[in-house]
């Protein structure tokens, strides 16, 4: 049979349709990094949930009745769901308000109001809940002595407070700074892209500002403002070290906080009552999912009706001002004033509301961390974890993220759901399924690096699966194609062409994970040890035992570090795209 011939015959459009599926090398080796990393988060999240049930090789329900009758059960459940359910509605309040000036109002002050209420993202919650602690300590708070000395200015004479962040009010208010850029976020891109014909439709029947933003600008955006209250309840229901710093001197108790104290402050761990306990979170953060569900169904509806057009601002007159003035206040307040405070009590050498401004030295800050042997090894774990596990987590969600874009089909799209699941799970629950999947027989990896290498990886994988996917769609096809033409196996097009295109993406996600790898707590709270120390480990040891200069120092190490990683990015990827990456595709 002749070649046309064998092309048209069903026999040879079979054989042309079985090669299109059939993964090539370079596809085929992105799939099997993408179930490497699947295979990181369900396996351990799978062996939590079988270990509420299967114990020493035997179905029992033991885990959940030692559970249920947990001491103070009932009180931790409460405390949890009071302060996740209360910050997350101040958050959604304040983000809320400061999207909508920002993305429809005449207050917005571009690149600065669109970046910094996302300022606590780049201050670790172990950094700020310390900050917060050495601002508002009812005593030797910083800044509770500033109000107090402009109190007796005017007569008034206060012996402590007047605020005390080890309270129920201080621990939904940090709470509430590091859940807000959840929602802000969520809310600007539902302001951004909202039909502004609906608003002036409504304006137009007579209804004032305030009517028309809770009558039909909310509704239009509430998927979207369900989507950053689900985050922000993902976040606070795992969240260890704002509890633990500012939460527990208070004697205010949380799951995670408690979770923790099981697996690694108690001998022999108790591990039934603490996978009992992770149940909870999985089945409170599902509450949380079935209720965004319940907000998209009726969104839907609300989206349907409306032209598209440009969105148009609404002038605030004379109120403008005083709300850029509002949005700059709630920045200092959130985030730079726990990094002043932090910086203060390092420079001064130890922790007093009487500053001895003229002695401030960088003495004390050096001496504090490079002389204590157990500090520069947790310092350098949780960089070389954070270097490392950064290169390896963005590199692995490129790969997938190339396959996902190249083979549309239902197996790439189980890959990229499977990527981003540890989104939809609380932190903890996936760090105590590492820690008994891989702490035990046979692995025998606790008190390693290589459990916390892969606690990171499996933490992280959805925010490098979202950066990736990011550089990836901005490859467009024109570019590969073009090599693919001229002869380039998918390993040379890769090389030559997708990765300079994707490097600048790829480098600024890089630098999300190194920033939430080297500052996280959670994870090192239950996988560190003092074979292993990091950084959130080190800080957690040394706040119980009271050293806060130490304390202070090692948080400001923290921050100038991520800082200088994140200046170092942005300059490079702003220098990448005034330059243009395009020139080194020429090797092709």
């Amino acid at each position: 049979m002749t070649a046309p011939a064998q092309a048209r015959s069903p026999l040879g459009r079979a054989g042309r349709r079985l090669r299109s599926r059939t993964p090539r090398p370079f596809e085929a080796t992105s799939l099997v990094i993408g179930l490497v990393l699947i295979a990181i988060v369900m396996v351990p999240l799978l062996r939590m949930l079988v270990g509420m049930f299967w114990v020493d090789g035997e179905l029992t329900t033991r885990p959940i009745r030692r559970t249920l009758a947990a001491p103070g059960l009932a009180e931790l459940l409460l405390n949890t769901v009071i302060v996740v359910v209360a910050s997350s509605a101040i958050a959604l309040v304040v983000g809320v308000g400061l999207a909508w000036l920002n993305e429809r109002t005449n207050a917005r002050m571009g690149l600065l109001t669109d970046s910094l209420p996302l300022l606590p993202f780049l201050l670790p919650p172990v950094a700020g809940a310390v900050g917060w602690v050495m601002l508002l300590s009812p005593r030797a708070g910083l800044l509770n002595d500033w109000i107090r000395g402009a109190l007796s200015v005017v007569g008034i004479s206060v012996e402590d407070g007047p605020f005390d962040i080890h309270s129920w009010y201080g621990l939904i208010m940090v709470y509430a700074f590091y859940a807000v850029p959840f929602v802000f976020m969520n809310a600007a891109a539902g302001f951004r892209n909202l039909d502004s014909s609906l608003e002036e439709a409504s304006r137009l029947s007579g209804a004032g500002m305030l009517r028309t933003l809770r009558r039909v600008t909310l509704p239009v955006v509430a998927p979207s403002l369900g989507a950053g209250v689900l985050l922000s309840i993902w976040f606070g229901a795992g969240m260890f070290s704002l509890p633990a710093i500012v939460g527990t001197p208070a004697g205010i108790e949380v799951l995670s906080v408690r979770i923790v104290e099981l697996l690694t402050f108690t001998y022999p761990p108790d591990t039934e009552v603490a996978v009992g306990l992770s149940g909870f979170v999985v089945a409170f953060v599902g509450l949380a999912y079935w209720l965004q569900f319940r907000i998209l169904r009726r969104g839907r509806h609300a989206v349907a009706s409306g032209k598209g057009g440009a969105a148009r601002r609404i002038d605030l007159g004379a109120w403008k001002w005083p709300m850029r003035a509002l949005v700059l206040g709630y920045v200092l307040v959130s985030t730079v004033l726990p990094m002043v405070a932090l910086a203060l009590v390092s420079l001064n050498g130890f922790w007093t509301p009487d500053i001895a401004w003229g002695e401030l030295s960088l003495t004390a800050l050096r001496d504090a961390v490079l002389d204590d042997p157990v500090t520069r090894e947790a310092l350098a774990n949780s960089l070389g974890l954070g270097v490392v596990g950064g290169l390896v987590g963005i590199l692995g969600a490129a790969a997938v993220a190339l396959y996902v874009a190249r083979r549309r089909g239902l197996l790439s799209g189980a890959v990229d759901a499977g990527i981003k699941l540890p989104a939809a799970v609380s932190n903890m629950v996936i760090a105590v399924g590492i820690l008994l999947l891989f702490g035990g027989p046979p692995f025998l990896l606790s008190g390693t690096l290589a459990i916390l290498f892969i606690g990171y990886l499996a933490l992280y994988l959805p925010q490098a699966s979202v950066a990736a996917d990011a550089a990836v769609s901005g490859v467009g096809g024109e570019l590969p194609e073009a090599s693919a033409v001229s002869g380039a196996r998918p390993f040379r097009t890769f090389r030559k062409v997708y990765l300079p295109l994707m490097t600048p993406g790829l480098v600024a996600g890089w630098a999300l994970l190194f920033i939430r790898m080297v500052g996280d707590l959670t994870a090192s709270a239950i996988l560190a040890g003092t074979g292993n120390p990091v950084v959130g480990f080190r800080i957690l040891e040394v706040f119980t035992s009271g050293s806060y200069a130490l304390l202070a120092s090692l948080s400001t190490v923290l921050v100038l570090v991520t800082g200088l990683v994140l200046a170092a990015v942005l300059a490079y990827t702003r220098r990448s795209s005034r330059l243009g990456v395009s020139a080194s595709v020429g090797g092709v």
